[in-house]
């Protein structure tokens, strides 16, 4: 978001709910004085989602009577072209439930090496479910390549897992999968008999820059992307804003062994309508908006090229990694306490994750671009 459009964020932090979007969201990143780009997870409710909260219409969700929860399971699973979804506290539990619904005991799924459910889920689907991830060596865009799986595919004999399913992310390190590439695996996993997992953690982002650069809507880039995916888990609590929460969709039978798994897992919740509401009001006014947040890392990719010793990559969505190289290699220490002392944070060490979101504008930006350049005298 570029502060100089926004009305000044000297305006008091409590606006009143009639108060235009605009001065809602200056009012919302005056709040605080840092610029927190560690990650899309550090956002905080906007005044408009806190109303939506305090007025949302509860009931007690494991007996399926909250208002709220069913509203936002209908309104998901229609957005992304499914039959049903099921309302989750996290990603890691949604992605559980879905990997524990395609496989049973003794079965495996196909995933990428650094796939964020193999890597950083705690390898829950092994420890809670006996099942066998494959990973397999991602491309540099994410993808995994088709004769990789292929390869990867057990067959049909007792001394083998039985593979069930390969698992995809998009965005992946914030890089867009290609809808070539997507058609083409779905097409190739189906024909080989597997489930196809999406890990859509930041689908929204994806959509948004798949319509950005193609002209179209996000709303009908979400289903292209969607379709060729027979379960989608979707978090609601990074670039959309909500405090917490993701949802898994697919097939009513689907969900209803996913609901099971919940279950056990511990993921029956009560007078869950509170958080489904911050995360539908999400749905309704936060998606269109992430094309900001994509400008504005663009605009930051921009601002720290040409600085001796980093790297920058090109961002394709709201995620800038940028390596220390060289001599540079050894004061990422020294970059982070400076950092951290001018307000600005910010993870890695000697790869550098910068992260935009709802509550982080173009003066913060700048901020951090300039006492990056100060760092290095460039």
């Amino acid at each position: 978001m570029n502060s100089t459009a926004s009305p000044s964020a000297s305006a008091p932090a409590s606006a009143p709910a009639s108060a235009p979007a605009s001065t809602q969201m200056a009012n919302h990143l005056a709040a605080s004085s840092r610029v927190d780009l560690r990650s899309d997870t550090v956002t905080r409710p906007t005044a408009g989602m806190r109303e939506a909260m305090a007025k949302a219409l509860v009931g007690d969700d494991v007996y399926k009577d909250d208002p709220s929860v069913n509203e936002l399971q209908d309104k998901i699973a229609k957005m992304l072209g499914f039959e049903a979804a099921l309302f989750m506290s996290t990603g890691t539990q949604s992605n559980l439930c879905g990997i524990l619904s395609h496989c049973q005991r003794g079965e495996e799924y196909i995933v990428g090496q650094m796939a964020h459910c193999y890597r950083w889920e705690g390898g829950g689907a092994a420890v809670f479910g006996s099942v066998q991830p494959q990973p397999l060596t991602q491309q540099p865009d994410g993808s995994l390549s088709l004769s990789d799986i292929e390869a990867a595919i057990k067959p049909d004999d007792a001394h083998f897992a039985m593979t069930k399913m390969v698992a995809l992310e998009n965005t992946w390190g914030g890089k867009v999968l290609p809808q070539t590439y997507l058609n083409e695996f779905s097409a190739f996993v189906k024909q080989k008999g597997l489930a196809r997992h999406l890990d859509g953690a930041r689908l929204f982002n994806a959509a948004v820059a798949q319509a950005t650069a193609l002209g179209t809507s996000p709303y009908d880039e979400l289903k292209n992307i969607t379709q060729c995916f027979d379960s989608v888990s979707v978090c609601f609590s990074k670039g959309l804003g909500a405090p917490m929460g993701s949802a898994l969709c697919g097939t009513k039978e689907f969900i209803a062994k996913a609901h099971r798994v919940r279950k056990m897992s511990g993921g029956g919740l009560r007078q869950a309508g509170f958080m489904a509401a911050a995360a539908s009001y999400a749905l309704d006014h936060h998606v269109e908006r992430l094309a900001q947040d994509h400008q504005l890392m663009a605009y930051m990719a921009q601002g720290l090229s040409g600085i001796p010793g980093l790297q920058v990559e090109t961002p394709q969505t709201n995620i800038l990694f940028v390596d220390l190289v060289d001599g540079a290699k050894a004061k990422g220490v020294a970059l982070q306490a400076h950092l951290k002392q001018e307000g600005i944070d910010m993870t890695g060490l000697y790869r550098l994750r910068f992260v935009t979101h709802l509550d982080v504008d173009r003066a913060g930006v700048d901020r951090a671009i300039a006492a990056i350049r100060q760092f290095f005298n460039a």
